[in-house]
């Protein structure tokens, strides 16, 4: 059948016309409860105190989260809950980086709490169909589509009437069912997986946009924790919302002059310094990736360097000349003017069920090329871009995919693996054809690729549980924390970056802290009080984003002339003061960036008890793999020696000379983890909580986050 027959031929399962109820200073108080199981479609009031302590995007999620679940639900569990929101902030046209939405579930990788943040249409467009948020439970018995018609005020959940697996082809099929003509296009979000999230732990979300001047739907990535997962095992093969007349003021906020006023100088600064500074126009955030290798920070063969000399080989340069298409308004919501979301277009595929096809892929962006390259040993631009198409429509995390493929390499080197347990297949570092068809074979649900899928944390078990290597060695080099692998940075000589992996809620992500170049390359955080006041700043103005369907990027990607004479330069606090003001601008009411913080506060620290309700969030939790912070082989010290060796020196007064690499190592080692545990102490009196990471009684109280259901869960461990 056609589209067209298949849309004709859709079996209903509920249908409802609602109220629609429109914008009203970033929000319709209205959330959107639908499960899947049972098929029912309803709507819920915000209430207020929810309003007021959880603001929106990330905070509403973790919100109806805790409420919908009990501490021993499992992600698979029909009471596990999707959350989508964007924020009061988030939709609005006139201010670049408006356009996020945060998806929070229960992770089947942690076991516990995962939020993750995505551009796109979808969140957005939601909001104008009417709601704050859209709440997903239960588990259907065959795999359904949800659709949002925000023009008509109807809602429906009906079979899947045979439509494709894959995102860039699910993408399209649903966009020509539900649009009206080609025009129309622009109008339709849509949030699917793909066949590899239905296989794996480590399934991740696409939300697309539509590229006016391509005329082609992109896709953009919610890629951490396993959402993916969760959301094709309740079966739900996508989610599709339907806005027209999209304008500047559909959030009807209190001064839209002022938003447009600041969206001005905005856009200024990226028309006149972006070009000078980080050239997000022309390279996306790719333009990091040989920074990185400059400063030995690209993680190279499972982290263990930071550097290689191929790493030349995939310079931004050669992304932006030869791959990206330039000149293109690569926004992935209306009126960003960042336009970093970078394509390669009419790339022909080589491997896999699509091989000879040419697709539309988006990026790669850092994360990218370094997980799926220099980490793996793959030094091909062609190759990283591949897998990156690949891990986008087969629903895999391309962060996760880069770690644990790292990890997989390394223990093949090690005698870990071998071709017996792989199913046939080599996988040293830069066998790049064969973890290739390690994925293709995780979407297909079979072979060495469901292995894979399983993630880091419950690879090292199983190797563990089969005596395959040493257990020591194992946990020393899986670079994953609280189940979440490990974004693409080498944290070995920045303190503070240890901490800003290690210490997150969710597992280490550099959304919360990116604090390398502030510890590492400009010292400017050298004391334990220095690194704790960062630790305790960055994580929570970044909240902030996810309270409000904010991307990061416009943040500090792009920076005013004066910055550097500022006096925090660090903070772009000419930009912290532009979304001071479009907070006041959006609800008309009173704020302050110390009350951004202590607004952030509250949702950080429930989410911290959040996890203690789960049976994490507690000191031993935030303990890090030994790779995060020095080397763990004797090739990887002495391919630094001449720096570590001087370390030792000048830092320990302990004198390398005729010593075994061995013998330095440990003392590294012993070093290394005493300042890590110096950090802990330091970062948990500053963020207010005790030595085990429990967020003391006085400081929920002062946050006025002393709620009756946050004491229960604290007070037992503050004995």
């Amino acid at each position: 059948m056609n589209i067209a027959e298949l849309k004709g031929a859709r079996k209903v399962l509920n249908k409802v016309n609602y109220q629609h109820k429109e914008l009203l200073r970033g929000y319709t108080d209205k959330i959107l409860y639908i499960n899947v199981g049972s098929h029912e479609i309803r709507e819920k009031d915000v209430p207020p105190v929810m309003k007021e302590k959880f603001i929106g995007g990330k905070g509403y999620g973790l919100r109806l989260l805790w409420d919908a679940t009990k501490p021993d639900t499992r992600w698979n569990d029909p009471e596990n809950e999707i959350i989508i929101s964007s924020g009061p902030v988030g939709g609005i046209t006139q201010y670049s980086g408006s356009g996020k939405s945060l998806i929070v579930s229960l992770s089947p990788q942690t076991d516990s709490v995962m939020d993750s943040n995505v551009g796109g249409f979808f969140g957005p467009f939601l909001k104008f169909s009417g709601y704050d948020a859209l709440e997903l439970q239960g588990k259907a018995e065959k795999d359904v589509i949800i659709y949002i018609d925000g023009v008509n005020h109807t809602i429906e959940v009906f079979e899947d009437p045979g439509l494709s697996a894959d995102s860039h082809i699910l993408a399209d099929e649903l966009t020509e069912m539900f649009a009206h003509d080609e025009k129309d296009y622009r109008n339709i979000g849509i949030v699917s997986s793909g066949a590899a999230a239905e296989h794996s732990l480590i399934g991740m979300l696409n939300f697309t946009f539509y590229d006016v001047k391509r005329k082609k739907i992109r896709l953009k990535q919610a890629g951490r924790g396993g959402i993916g997962t969760v959301f094709r095992d309740k079966k739900i093969k996508a989610i599709v919302s339907r806005i027209t007349g999209v304008s500047g003021d559909l959030n009807h906020v209190a001064d839209l002059e002022t938003i447009k006023e600041r969206g001005r100088r905005f856009n200024r600064e990226m028309r006149e310094l972006d070009d000078h500074q980080c050239q997000m126009r022309k390279k996306g955030t790719a333009n990091i990736v040989n920074v990185m290798q400059d400063y030995d920070l690209l993680p190279t063969h499972n982290f263990k360097y930071g550097s290689l000399p191929d790493g030349e080989k995939i310079h931004s340069n050669i992304f932006r000349d030869k791959y990206f298409t330039q000149n293109m308004p690569d926004g992935c919501w209306i009126g960003c003017n960042m336009s970093c979301a970078k394509a390669v277009d009419d790339f022909k595929l080589k491997t896999g069920p699509y091989a000879g096809d040419k697709v539309i892929v988006d990026g790669p962006e850092y994360e990218n090329a370094a997980g799926l390259g220099s980490n793996l040993g793959v030094f091909d631009p062609e190759a990283i871009i591949e897998a990156n198409f690949y891990c986008d429509t087969y629903g895999i995390c391309t962060i996760t995919w880069g770690t644990l493929m790292a990890f997989v390499m390394e223990c093949y080197e090690n005698g870990i693996l071998n071709k017996e347990r792989t199913g046939g297949l080599e996988l040293n570092f830069g066998d790049w054809e064969n973890s290739m068809e390690v994925m293709h074979q995780l979407a297909r649900g079979e072979g060495f690729g469901l292995v894979a899928g399983m993630g880091v944390k419950k690879m090292k078990e199983m190797f563990i549980e089969k005596g395959w290597g040493d257990p020591k060695f194992l946990q020393d080099i899986g670079m994953e924390n609280k189940g979440l692998e490990y974004s693409q940075y080498v944290s070995k000589e920045s303190l503070a970056q240890q901490g800003g992996y290690a210490m997150t809620n969710k597992g280490p992500q550099h959304d919360e802290a990116w604090l390398i170049f502030m510890d590492m390359v400009n010292n400017q955080i050298p004391s334990f009080d220095d690194k704790a006041e960062a630790l305790h700043y960055f994580p929570m103005f970044r909240t902030w984003f996810g309270l409000m369907g904010l991307c990061k990027l416009c943040w500090n990607d792009v920076v005013p002339e004066s910055n550097a004479e500022a006096e925090e330069p660090h903070k772009i606090p000419e930009h912290v003061d532009n979304y001071v003001a479009i907070y006041q601008a959006v609800t008309g009411k009173p704020f302050d960036k110390e009350e951004m913080i202590r607004m952030s506060e509250r949702v950080y620290n429930f989410q911290r008890i959040f996890n203690i309700r789960r049976g994490f969030g507690l000191r031993k939790h935030d303990a890090q793999p030994y790779r995060a912070a020095g080397p763990v082989t004797v090739e990887e010290y002495e391919s630094r020696a001449e720096r570590y060796d001087k370390q030792l020196k000048e830092i320990l007064g302990y004198d390398p000379e005729g010593k075994s690499t061995q013998e330095k190592m440990a003392v590294l080692r012993k070093h290394r983890e005493a300042q890590y545990e110096k950090l802990l102490d330091a970062v948990y009196k500053r963020r207010g909580w005790t030595k085990n990471g429990v967020p003391t009684l006085e400081h929920l109280k002062d946050l006025g986050m002393d709620l009756p259901e946050l004491l229960e869960v604290v007070k037992p461990h503050l004995a």
